[in-house]
């Protein structure tokens, strides 16, 4: 029977934290070199969007299963 493969976008998307939970970025962020010394939108709404969440209890079980656990 043949392994079961992890998805390689989402592997690079989603992290585990040492308690188990998936942790993703929020959405709505520019990333890269051209997009760092150019702030587009306000320094509220680039906190607002900062850092990482949880994802959504009922995403978590596709999502474990693309990450091949």
């Amino acid at each position: 029977m043949p392994k079961m493969k992890s998805n390689k976008s989402m592997v690079a998307r989603i992290k585990i934290s040492g308690t188990g939970k998936l942790l993703r970025l929020r959405a709505h962020r520019k990333a890269g070199a051209a997009f760092a010394s150019h702030p587009i939108r306000s320094t509220r709404y680039a906190r607002q969007h900062a850092g990482t969440v949880e994802v959504a209890k009922s995403d978590t079980k596709r999502v474990k299963r693309l990450l091949g656990r």
